[in-house]
């Protein structure tokens, strides 16, 4: 029987292998040493190294080019490619994404593949990396699309990310928006852990004003088979019951219950299929329930009609994002009265703690940074950020700094494809406030960054202009990897440092 090294022995071994080896990616692990590396040919590049005894698991697992090292140990260097990630995950547990529960968390969404390495940094700049849990693999499948990626793509990238970093934490994988049993069934199989139902196409939100017949024919036009209940028992549940939520007195009279089910009773319906497509998988999950990108405000009211509901209906929820009051735009900070806002996260906190409990989830939470400390405090800690195209953004940073004529190049499609790309997201962008490719020196081009219209402009369009740029923008990160690492460490540290002082650990008191 071949004796086995040590892992001191083996990672010694490695780095006289290596000397490109990327810092902090060097992990040892039942008997095997693997890292990443700059590929020879293409120093910008990586590649994975596994070192491990000839006859290893690993070295059958993982494919690439093979050669002895010495008597007993073999070197495989491969590509980051689909089955190596799955062997990575196989040899390093950690990286396989699981349910994240009621500690505090924060979704990176990634449009590019290569910004887990700056989320990472952002976490540890922060002090956050033992607090917060992180969900790297995060993208909607409308983001998918316009990027052109699969839910595969978006774990495997995640996962190398992780890996180059050296994270050896938890993290999630959230399967975001989703809409659609086939949308359930892509991303389970690619191995996401956390699903985020996004029902909107279901809230009726007219019926926030509806009153007499116009109210009375959407109840009766809901699915109540599905939602397996009648309008006379909803009545007798909610009818006269003053509920206590934490604290906050609820009640709702036959007018708001009525209003309530109308807006959200098939979204209800809609989770309840979702989740009994999830709960068929046998697999790990968690259910987000998100209705934020809807038209009118979620009343706490109706927020205690929505969890009381999923919960009768069997939909277990580990975090739930209301539409919170005011605006909350892309890749800009919160625009409204915080004070307000301030007092119905309260409430929502409340209802949160008192009918789950689980987690307020932020969406568009990119930028928010006079919105972190109200939302960390109201729930203390039991929270999910989550981010999107703001690491977009910083990739641009780095191109306005390093090819000004990329950049212009970029920012000449947001102003042709502007007001087509916007149809389907919350802005208030004015693009004729967004100065044209020529009109500014290079220097000044990164100012356009710390410029609201000019990065919601930048922001919507992400996809038109990957469509023509993307391999220029890749090729330019990779080849300023550090520069692009440092601007989302910078950026990070500023959204999640506020959540630090209120993190809630799983299994700590709350």
């Amino acid at each position: 029987m071949t004796d086995r090294p040590r892992h001191d022995d083996l990672e010694v071994r490695a780095k006289a292998l290596a000397p490109d080896m990327r810092p902090g990616s060097l992990r040892t692990s039942g008997g095997a040493a693997v890292w990443l590396e700059a590929a020879p040919a293409a120093p910008h590049r990586r590649r994975i190294g596994l070192l491990a005894p000839h006859d290893h698991a690993s070295i059958r697992a993982f494919d690439g080019e093979r050669s002895d090292v010495g008597r007993t140990l073999s070197v495989v260097y491969g590509p980051l490619s689909p089955d190596n990630a799955a062997a990575l995950r196989d040899l390093l547990p950690d990286l396989r994404p699981r349910p994240l529960g009621l500690a505090t968390s924060a979704g990176f969404g990634d449009r590019l593949g290569l910004a887990t390495p700056g989320h990472v940094a952002g976490l540890r700049r922060a002090g956050a990396a033992d607090t917060i849990r992180p969900i790297f693999a995060q993208q909607s499948i409308r983001e998918m699309t316009r990027t052109g990626r699969t839910p595969r793509q978006v774990m495997d990238d995640a996962t190398f990310g992780a890996f180059e970093a050296g994270w050896t934490g938890e993290v999630g994988a959230d399967a975001d928006h989703l809409k659609t049993e086939e949308d359930v069934h892509r991303t389970l199989e690619a191995g996401f852990a956390f699903f985020t139902i996004d029902p909107g196409d279901h809230v009726d939100d007219e019926a926030s004003e509806a009153e007499g017949d116009a109210l009375r024919t959407k109840i009766e036009a809901l699915p109540w088979d599905q939602l397996e209940d009648r309008w006379e028992d909803l009545r007798g549940r909610w009818l006269g019951t003053r509920l206590d939520a934490d604290g906050l007195p609820l009640s709702l009279d036959e007018t708001a219950l009525a209003r309530a089910a109308a807006k959200y009773g098939a979204a209800l319906a809609q989770a309840a299929r979702l989740h009994r497509t999830l709960a068929a998988s046998g697999r790990p999950f968690e259910i987000e329930f998100s209705v934020d990108e809807t038209a009118t405000p979620t009343t706490p009211e109706e927020h205690a009609f929505i969890a009381r509901e999923l919960a009768r209906l069997g939909v277990p929820v580990v975090s739930l994002a209301p539409r919170f009051v005011g605006r909350f735009e892309k890749g800009v900070d919160y625009r409204g009265d915080l004070d307000e806002l301030k007092g119905t996260l309260d409430a929502h906190a409340r209802i949160a703690r008192a009918f789950g409990p689980y987690k307020l989830s932020l969406h568009s939470g990119s930028d928010k940074f006079s919105v972190y400390p109200l939302i960390a405090e109201a729930t203390r800690g039991r929270v999910h950020l989550k981010t999107a195209g703001t690491s977009y953004l910083e990739a641009l940073r780095v191109a306005a700094v390093h090819a000004p004529d990329l950049f212009r190049k970029i920012l000449r499609i947001g102003h042709k494809r502007f007001e087509t790309d916007r149809a389907s997201y919350l802005i208030g962008a004015r693009l004729e406030s967004v100065p044209g490719p020529r009109s500014l020196a290079d220097e000044a081009l990164p100012g356009l960054l710390d410029d609201d219209d000019a990065r919601q402009v930048l922001h919507v369009t992400f996809g038109s202009a990957l469509d023509a740029h993307g391999g220029d923008l890749l090729e330019l990160l990779q080849r300023r990897r550090t520069a692009h690492e440092d601007a989302l460490a910078r950026h990070f540290e500023r959204h999640l440092a506020p959540f630090v002082p209120y993190a809630h650990v799983e299994g700590a008191t709350p």
